[in-house]
């Protein structure tokens, strides 16, 4: 029975899931929360952009997890002086004097976008046809991006001298808004000892990119019930102001809300959030688990809350 072989795939995906968290935890010590989360987004076939100080972890977590799952990963440096051709490649006379396009570091299944807020916002869009469409677009002629395909970009919090703001239309290409937090005093302890001495941790391969393809379709194949679309789709209208469903807070302190990009990415999230945990079909509280990370970034706030102090994590949790 097809039922019977969905809850086995469900089953795999919980399995596998389980199995992958424990090995990057061999190298990444803590941040449990961060791991779920861009494990969700790659189940998902999202992206995820990582905010947070220098020295958490964010660039060994995106090798650890490229080097677990088998996939090919590449780390391109934002810098002020970056141009688009040196994310997407460029065409090139060749010896036979004829035209040839060479492949640019976006050409990989993992790519790491370091610190893209230190990049203009021209550069920073050579990336929007990647991550919406897998595909570049050079010399009229259409590339397509190696599958699966999965943008990790970091972001400093603190240093903000030579940094551009990130474009709308590319933040909401982004699933989830992560925040890294310090690791707790036992973690970091344990980060200590293990980078102070000459450990030398092997990582297995627990799945491949055939294998990640087939979870990301079952992912999508996973039923839902309606109350469950209908309770995201509330969510995300709530954020609205001076719209029917909008809150008394989002009228007083949100100046635009998010798009439909975020309902569709919290069913999506609620699907595999639902899937790793072991649960056959998601409920509203797996809604609720995704959507701080997914509409953190689609929520813009208004003078007055920042005046105010209100935080956006705040005004998401009144909406529950």
């Amino acid at each position: 029975m097809q039922f019977d072989n969905d809850i086995k795939a469900v089953d795999a995906l919980h399995q596998a899931y389980n199995n992958i968290k424990s090995e990057i935890g061999k190298v990444v010590i803590g941040q449990e929360e961060v791991v779920k989360s861009v494990l969700i987004s790659i189940f998902s076939n999202g992206h995820c952009l990582l905010v947070g100080v220098p020295g958490l972890a964010k660039t060994l977590l995106v090798q650890t997890v490229a080097d677990v799952l088998d996939l090919n990963f590449n780390r391109i440096q934002f810098t002020p002086d970056l141009m688009p051709s040196d994310i997407i490649g460029a065409e090139i006379l060749g010896e036979d004097r004829n035209f040839k396009f060479i492949n640019g570091p976006v050409f990989s299944n993992i790519v790491l976008a370091d610190e893209i807020n230190r990049t203009p916002p021209k550069t920073q869009a050579a990336l929007l046809e990647a991550m919406q469409e897998k595909a570049v677009t050079a010399a009229g002629q259409r590339h397509v991006l190696p599958n699966p395909f999965f943008v990790l970009a970091t972001q400093n919090p603190i240093e903000q001298e030579g940094t551009y703001p990130l474009p709308e239309a590319q933040l909401d290409r982004f699933m989830f808004n992560i925040h890294l937090g310090y690791p707790t005093f036992n973690d970091e302890l344990t980060i200590v000892k293990n980078t102070t001495s000459n450990s030398d941790v092997q990582l297995k391969k627990i799945i491949d990119a055939k294998q990640i393809q087939y979870f990301q379709k079952l992912v999508r194949n996973i039923p839902v019930a309606d109350n469950v679309v209908e309770y995201a789709v509330k969510l995300v209208s709530k954020t609205r102001p001076h719209t029917p469903m909008a809150t008394e807070d989002v009228n007083k302190y949100i100046s635009w809300g998010a798009g439909p990009r975020a309902s569709q990415f919290l069913v999506i999230g609620a699907k595999c959030h639902a899937a790793i945990s072991g649960k056959y079909s998601p409920d509203i509280e797996d809604v609720q688990a995704v959507a701080e990370a997914i509409l953190r970034h689609r929520i813009v706030r208004n003078y007055r809350a920042e005046a105010e102090g209100l935080s956006i994590e705040q005004i998401i949790k009144n909406l529950f």
